[in-house]
């Protein structure tokens, strides 16, 4: 009888140590139902003080957190798909992803990035991609312009996205189409009323230092991630410091003779070598741009992400995790980049090899990191001023939105010491 209640009992226990350790969120295409939702809620643990696993290359980019039920909950309620899983089953996988033969690796995400986007005083989420897959993922952000990045708050945070900005002071180069209608007359005027309150003549001038200070604050340790327009104007901002590269419907007087030549592409951060686009009546700031250039039919137009080493370059990994390496093309006002004018020392991570474009590049700068992202919204192929939002509870597996949260979860990560 003895026996039998010993043998009970150790039964019973070895149940209880069999029952599932972990929650394993699986980023593959076939077995995720909201691949950016699974984003938020990898944050959200984060915010909790919890720290996450990311397994990189594995099931696309699978994510490990202890099995709590207060997470298993809130998975649930978001739709997020996961799976039990126990000590030995995640040593198991654990040891397949260090496995010298397989380009995985293991991660650990330890702190919720502290997030800002720069955008303007009334701008809806739905205005800009990232705001619109934050806020579709409830990853929390807080807004930022002018006024707080000339006074420093960007050191606030560790994370900026650049929304779809002009740094240039050309107001988009939207002059020929729309410079009688009632919002592009109210957003100029609320920008000139803006850099007066900041004691500039010019807004060109405002938005010059502006990028200036972005420039210091990515130097200093700060992560960037800007798309579309904000990509290549922040660039030839930086690259026009001291030159006057506006025309007078701009900025009041004329531009500087000869400005071309007076550029300096040492100050960039991604670009160099190109050629600015002088008339203000074409929708287009410089050569950098492929978008009038690329002559690919929608329903042809994709981009490759490249293939790196997880264990030897697990940055660049973790930005292109994803459940497909073949991403839907989409277009904006800076579509993708003119591969012989991304910088050499500039990774690019998706490309159209095809039509020597870049799509999604990176870099280091200082101590900090950049991400340019071309185009304005990877489920809008030709997304138009005034156009609709797009409805991000239609596209919850949208690799092009996976690559934005990629991104945002980028700082989170426990990274060596970079090179400067």
């Amino acid at each position: 009888m003895f026996k039998r209640y010993i043998l009970l009992l150790l039964f019973c226990a070895s149940g209880l140590f069999a029952q599932a350790q972990y929650l394993f969120i699986p980023m593959d295409a076939e077995t995720q139902a909201d691949h950016l939702k699974a984003y938020g809620i990898s944050y959200w643990v984060l915010e909790k003080g919890t720290k996450v696993k990311w397994l990189l290359n594995y099931r696309g980019g699978s994510f490990l957190l202890p099995n709590v039920e207060e997470i298993k909950k809130e998975l649930i309620v978001r739709g997020v798909s996961f799976e039990e899983m126990t000590e030995g089953e995640v040593s198991t996988i654990l040891e397949l992803v260090a496995s010298p033969s397989q380009n995985m690796q293991e991660v650990l995400l330890e702190k919720a990035p502290k997030i800002a986007v720069y955008t303007p005083t009334g701008k809806l989420p739905w205005d800009d991609a990232v705001t619109m897959v934050l806020t579709y993922a409830e990853i929390p952000y807080t807004k930022v312009y002018d006024e707080e990045v000339l006074t420093d708050q960007l050191l606030l945070y560790d994370w900026l996205h650049l929304h779809h900005e002009d740094f240039t002071g050309q107001y988009g180069k939207f002059y020929r189409s729309f410079r009688a209608a009632p919002w592009y007359i109210q957003e100029k005027k609320e920008a000139e009323e803006l850099a007066q309150k900041l004691g500039y003549s010019k807004v060109s001038e405002a938005k010059r230092d502006v990028a200036l200070k972005i420039r210091d604050y990515v130097v200093g340790g700060g992560f960037m991630f800007a798309m579309c327009s904000a990509t290549d104007s922040f660039d030839i901002a930086l690259s026009a410091e001291g030159v006057d590269i506006a025309e007078p419907m701009f900025d009041g007087d004329a531009s500087d003779p000869g400005y071309q030549n007076k550029i300096d592409y040492s100050k960039t951060f991604a670009f160099t070598d190109y050629t600015l686009e002088r008339s203000p009546m074409v929708y287009e700031f410089s050569s950098i741009d492929m978008t009038t250039k690329r002559k690919i039919k929608r329903e042809l137009d994709y981009f490759s992400l490249m293939d790196f080493s997880a264990k030897w370059d697990p940055i660049p990994t973790m930005l292109n995790q994803n459940h497909t390496s073949l991403v839907k093309g989409f277009m904006g006002q800076t579509t993708s980049y003119d591969r012989d004018e991304v910088k050499k020392n500039v990774l690019v991570l998706g490309e159209n090899r095809s039509n020597k474009e870049a799509k999604y590049i990176h870099g280091i700068r200082g101590k900090g990191f950049f991400t340019f992202y071309g185009g304005h919204d990877p489920e809008d192929y030709q997304h138009r001023v005034g156009d609709p939002p797009t409805e991000l509870s239609l596209h919850p597996n949208s690799p092009g939105y996976r690559l934005i949260l990629n991104n945002v979860l980028f700082p989170a990560a426990r990274k060596k010491k970079q090179k400067t």
